[in-house]
Formats: C-alpha cells, sequence, structure tokens
C-alpha cells in the first residue's frame, strides 16, 4: 500500500493513486506556509500579544481548525517563524562558509567572517521578523527558547574558529556572538539597505579586531 500524508505532516499508510501523497504532502507544506506568512503579517503590524488567531486564519483565507491542526495555537506559530527564520539564517552561513572552503579558504576567522556577513544580510531581508522577536513581545518561554539556540550558536561558532576549551577561548567566542547578534539587531533597524552595509561592515571589522586567533597564538 502507498504512503500518504494524513494532514499533520505524518506519513501513514493508506490507498490511494499514485502521486496522490504528494499532494497531499503539498496540500500540507502549502496551508502551513499561508498560514505562517499572514501571522508575520499580523504580528509585524500589531505585536504578538495585540494579534488574534481570527485575524490570521482571515487574512489565511484558512479556518482556525486547520491552524491549531498544523501549530496548536498563537504561541506554536509565533514559535514555528522563529525556527523557520533560524533555520534560513543558518543555512545562509553554512552555505557561504562552505562555498569558501571549497574554494580553499582554510583560515577559521575568514570564514567566520563570510559566516557572519551572510548573517546580517539575511538579518536586513528579514528584519521585520528580527523585529518582532527582538521586542520582547512573545509567548511564554520563548526567552528559553532563544537562550538555548543562543548556546547552540556559540557551539558551533567555537568549532570553526578551532577555539579551546579554557576560559579566554570561550569567552572570546561568546563575545564574538554576541556582537552578532547585537549587530543584526542593529542590521533590521535600519532604514535603509546602505545604513544596513554600513553597519554590517562595522561589525566585521570589529570582529577583525578581537582577532581571536591572534589571541590564542600570543598565549601558546
Amino acid at each position: 500500500m502507498p504512503l500518504h500524508d494524513d494532514g499533520s505532516g505524518r506519513w501513514r499508510m493508506g490507498s490511494g493513486r499514485t502521486g496522490g501523497h504528494a499532494w497531499q504532502w503539498g496540500r500540507t507544506a502549502h496551508t502551513r506556509g499561508v498560514l505562517l506568512q499572514a501571522a508575520r503579517e499580523v504580528f509585524g503590524e500589531h505585536g504578538y500579544s495585540e494579534s488574534g488567531v481570527a485575524e490570521v486564519v482571515g487574512r489565511a483565507g484558512s479556518s482556525v481548525g486547520s491552524l491549531y491542526h498544523h501549530f496548536g495555537g498563537k504561541a506554536g506559530l509565533f514559535l514555528a517563524l522563529w525556527e523557520d527564520y533560524q533555520a534560513a539564517q543558518e543555512q545562509s552561513a553554512i552555505a557561504a562558509v562552505a562555498s569558501a572552503r571549497g574554494d580553499g579558504e582554510q583560515d577559521g576567522l575568514a570564514l567566520f567572517n563570510l559566516g557572519a556577513r551572510a548573517f546580517l544580510e539575511g538579518s536586513w531581508q528579514h528584519r521585520d521578523l528580527v523585529r518582532l522577536f527582538m521586542d520582547g513581545d512573545a509567548p511564554p518561554g520563548f526567552e528559553l527558547v532563544r537562550r538555548t539556540r543562543g548556546r547552540e550558536w556559540v557551539r558551533q561558532n567555537a568549532v570553526l574558529l578551532g577555539a579551546g576549551s579554557d576560559p579566554v577561548d570561550r569567552v572570546t567566542v561568546a563575545v564574538l556572538t554576541t556582537a552578532i547578534g547585537e549587530a543584526s539587531r542593529e542590521v533590521a533597524t535600519c532604514s535603509t539597505k546602505r545604513e544596513a552595509n554600513e553597519v554590517l561592515e562595522a561589525a566585521l571589522r570589529l570582529i577583525r579586531r578581537l582577532d581571536p586567533l591572534d589571541v590564542a597564538d600570543e598565549e601558546t
């Protein structure tokens, strides 16, 4: 028996014509995308707390039942927007680093800067979401989710930079990661692309001046 989607994003056994499961999966993905886009617009206009489920589904042309089926409610929508944004940013940074490595770049700081550039460029492209996530109006538990993701980001950056486990290395990577996060917020609040680019370049210059690899070399 062929596999097909049951409407929740999970596959199950069932009957149907060849290709039917792909149509079902596509419909589920489309419904999810439409609801997320509507939530992005409504949350951006009114803030999370002042936004209602009815307005989101009305703008999406969907139903309250569909929203709860896919996301479990308004908080789930917000967290799904966050996760999708984080995934997009992470993929952009990974792609930039992988491309440079493919061209022969091996310097950790150079790779770090290329990943940071891609991340900050994405912050401008998704500036409405950055502003939404930074204003403090979020569902309960969001700050814990954000802090957990932040710690993972520091860990990934430490690997990229080849940092050790000693306190100086740890705090250096944490400072650099925090600098990128703050620069992301500044980029998102810029009024023009030119201004955003100036903030981006200033942040990258700061990272190069700190140069954690040089610090590590001096202490060995």
